[in-house]
């Protein structure tokens, strides 16, 4: 495969909630608002929801998971377009790039490119949290390739240890610095703003021009979609002799590459919840707030969530290993996901969910109850994935890339406006954030999914340590030797705080 032996912490030991306890097991069906959650049949659901869905036709709103498969994404867009009659549809990531694959200028660099790079410039994201496999090939390139790395960030992330140089911007600029990319020359008023001297800019462009071989220019997803797109349409002007200049993002979650291949024109989430009705989610959301006082909400998921809270129809979809399918990782590889045991309980892949649903409201999507036939029918329409089919896939040895438009005539005028205003908005009393993030801030934190792993508690509350050292389960002692009488001392509970935010729940 192309992690090599490769697993983090998350991927290694994150899977208890296929076969968990609190898996949903049957459809429900919530018959009056304010009401209970009430287990019912697959034919009851269907039925119950494709009537209620009927009687509101185009005013029906979709949200796709970016986790899930491809050709469950690709379900959900032809229901809205195929079967509603709509083009009111959304991903419900908390950071989109859209805007960087939007103004491609460069190829996106592979794994192994990344791992070969003779200069990597980070800006922005914190891999080594997000994107672990990606930050162990940075770190490789750096130690075991000699490469010169390169990181511009607000805070001192831990790759910025072995930086060939840290560009430490002010708390709120990063997003500026970006127009360095369109205009080398930075006035010391502006550097000021940043918190940085003129000089660092210039050194960062002399090591990019002084390179042979590749420079990866990686895109976080915590900069705006003005830099994103001025630093994706930008790369381009860098290339030269000898040198070549690839792109590469880094999205938040594992199929967020995929859903913006296969919802094109998507929305924003809040705008197609405000203007709909009724609404089928796949996956759960961001903000499930916005779903009260909807007239209908149909949910696709595992668990019951604060997404759920709001459903008048939930059903029980299948985990990623009970699934065939494809992903698209953040390299543009299309990568293959295999059914490794059948789906627990009464749940069935969201692609098939949807499809019911569309079937039993009198439109067959033409998917033959096959995943294969999904993804021939998706490939058949998004330009990026055209002539792929699953055999093509088999053998990771030789990964298969999506194929982006790429162009280097890109206007980049908006977003240069844009950032320009924000330099103006800008204090010229800035402060920097000093603090390196403790290890697993945002790899350990608890979600819906990994909440479902013991040890993820302990990860993420930073293995607390008993007060007292046990010695055996009746006699405790303390450091000075004394018997201590009180009871045994147990790990920290785990509250809704440890998360990021609680309406992060998938």
């Amino acid at each position: 495969g192309l992690n090599g032996e490769f697993l983090d912490v998350k991927a290694r030991f994150a899977h208890e909630f296929i076969n968990h306890a609190d898996r949903i097991k049957t459809p429900m069906i919530r018959y009056s608002k304010g009401g209970k959650l009430i287990p019912t049949t697959w034919d009851a659901a269907l039925e119950y929801a494709a009537k209620k869905l009927k009687e509101f036709g185009s005013a029906t709103g979709v949200v796709a998971s970016p986790r899930l498969t491809n050709e469950s994404l690709y379900a959900l867009k032809r229901f809205a377009t195929d079967v509603v009659g709509t083009t009111n549809y959304a991903v419900s990531d908390r950071r989109s790039m859209t805007p960087f694959f939007a103004n491609l200028s460069a190829p996106l660099a592979t794994h192994k490119d990344i791992r070969y790079a003779a200069t990597i410039v980070l800006f922005g994201g914190e891999p080594e949290e997000e994107q672990t496999y990606t930050a162990k090939q940075i770190r490789q390139a750096v130690r075991n390739g000699g490469a010169k790395l390169i990181v511009v960030n607000e805070t001192p992330i831990r790759l910025s240890r072995i930086a060939t140089q840290f560009i430490h911007v002010n708390s709120g600029t990063i997003d500026a610095i970006a127009l360095a990319a369109v205009d080398p020359s930075l006035d010391k008023k502006t550097a000021h703003k940043l918190g940085i001297e003129v000089d660092e800019i210039a050194l960062l462009r002399k090591t990019i021009l002084d390179t042979k071989g590749d420079v990866i220019i990686m895109v976080g997803n915590d900069v705006s979609p003005s830099a994103m797109s001025i630093l994706a349409a930008s790369a381009s002007n860098l290339s030269g002799e000898g040198r070549r200049v690839l792109l590469h993002p880094l999205p938040l979650y594992n199929n967020s590459v995929g859903a913006i291949d296969i919802l094109p024109g998507a929305k924003p989430v809040e705008d197609v919840i405000a203007s709909s009705k009724a609404l089928l989610i796949g996956g759960s959301l961001q903000d499930p707030a916005q779903l009260d006082g909807k007239d209908l909400v149909i949910v696709q998921e595992l668990f019951l969530t604060e997404t759920t809270d709001f459903a008048d129809v939930v059903f029980p979809a299948a985990s990623f290993a009970e699934v065939d399918g494809t992903f698209t990782n953040n390299a543009g590889n299309v990568q293959r996901v295999r059914r490794a045991i059948d789906p627990v309980h009464q749940s069935k892949p969201d692609w098939m969910i949807t499809s019911m649903i569309a079937r039993e409201m009198g439109t067959d999507l033409g998917f033959e109850s096959a995943a294969s036939a999904v993804f021939r029918s998706l490939c058949d329409s998004i330009p990026a994935y055209a002539g792929l089919r699953y055999p093509m896939l088999k053998d990771e040895s030789q990964p298969v890339q999506a194929k982006y438009e790429i162009s280097d005539t890109r206007d980049k005028a908006a977003a240069i406006a844009e950032l320009n205003k924000q330099i103006d908005s800008n204090s010229d009393e800035g402060s920097k954030i000093s603090e390196t993030p403790r290890i697993g801030h945002k790899l350990h934190r608890l979600t819906t999914m990994t909440s479902k792993t013991n040890q993820f508690h302990l990860l993420a509350n930073g293995n607390p340590k008993p007060a007292n050292l046990l010695v055996s389960p009746l006699d405790q002692f303390g450091l000075d030797g004394q018997p201590i009488e009180d009871e045994i001392a147990e790990a920290a509970a785990v509250g809704v705080a440890d998360r990021i935010a609680p309406g992060n729940n998938f």
